[in-house]
């Protein structure tokens, strides 16, 4: 019996236990701060159930160093009944150093510097683990409650096997989003942000979505983002890419790149054997700052 194992890593701070939280609220069976020369054996001795395990592994974790992790991840990977899946969770430095401010937490290798100084030098020490990971998550404008749903929906499901295909939006304003795989400007369509009585809709309303669609060059451009889109996914899949974030973006992120992005998800939602999900980063980040009031 093949036993799933996620490896959760990534920067101090960046939402590691809420992500094994809710990992262990959905069945998986949870080890946190394992040693990495125990990794192979612990899940070797566990495989036989059907139960996905999920391990905990960060700078505190004892022996912790790229090398060592992916000698252990190596081991576990020679292991036929064993389904490997390494997931990085990142987040901006400041939204990191504030969540330490916040919080009065003193990092794990700042030891006698400041906070500053622990995340850059984990960051530089995670950087070759980031780079290998199948799956990244930025979470530096997730709730908690959104990271949850955010793990469960792209490690666990009814269809655990089915490749995951992300699709977001964004601002060029914000930044390119970290765990983006494919990136497509979309700034080149005309912007209802110049129309008065659509600058304050979205790219989800209808008049918006007309305005849009009716561009001269939406419909060859759409149609040539298919084509363009539809054989890579095999191909990412024979590569052994079974998860695949497909970002689009426009100047503020609120119109043309959400339209871009809802057809694109209604699109790819009608593939069979597929997992898609759809998120609109700024969208999603105004109506947090709205709650938080």
């Amino acid at each position: 019996m093949t036993r799933s194992l996620f490896v959760i890593t990534g920067m101090s701070g960046a939402g590691k236990t809420t992500a094994l939280k809710a990992l262990e609220d959905i069945g998986c069976e949870v080890i946190d701060n394992l040693p990495l020369s125990l990794l192979s054996s612990a899940v070797s001795g566990a495989s036989e159930t059907g139960v996905p395990l999920a391990v905990g592994i960060d700078a505190r974790t004892r022996d912790f160093n790229p090398e060592n992790y992916s000698r252990a991840c190596r081991e576990v990977s020679l292991n036929p009944n064993v389904s490997l899946k390494t997931v990085f969770l990142d987040c901006d430095d400041d939204k990191l150093l504030r969540r330490f401010t916040e919080t009065r937490r003193s990092h794990p290798l700042a030891k006698d510097k400041g906070v500053a100084e622990g995340i850059a030098a984990e960051r530089r020490m995670t950087a070759p683990v980031r780079e290998r990971a199948d799956i990244v998550i930025d979470t530096t404008d997730l709730k908690a409650s959104d990271l949850r749903l955010y793990v469960e929906n792209k490690l666990l499901s009814k269809k655990e096997n089915d490749p995951v295909l992300s699709v977001m939006s964004f601002s060029y304003r914000e930044g390119i989003p970290r765990e983006a795989d494919l990136v497509f400007d979309v700034r080149f369509l005309r912007n209802p942000h110049y129309v008065p009585e659509l600058r304050p809709l979205t790219g989800r309303d209808a008049r918006v979505a007309a305005y849009i669609s009716e561009d001269e060059d939406f419909a060859e451009f759409f149609r040539r983002l298919k084509d363009f889109l539809d054989p890579l996914f095999p191909r990412f899949l024979k590569e052994g890419k079974h998860y695949l974030t497909i970002a689009v973006g426009c100047t503020g992120g609120k119109h043309r790149s959400v339209y871009v992005a809802e057809r694109l998800y209604e699109w790819l939602s009608g593939r069979k054997g597929y997992i898609v999900t759809l998120t609109h980063r700024e969208l999603d980040k105004r109506a947090h700052d709205q709650e938080r009031g």
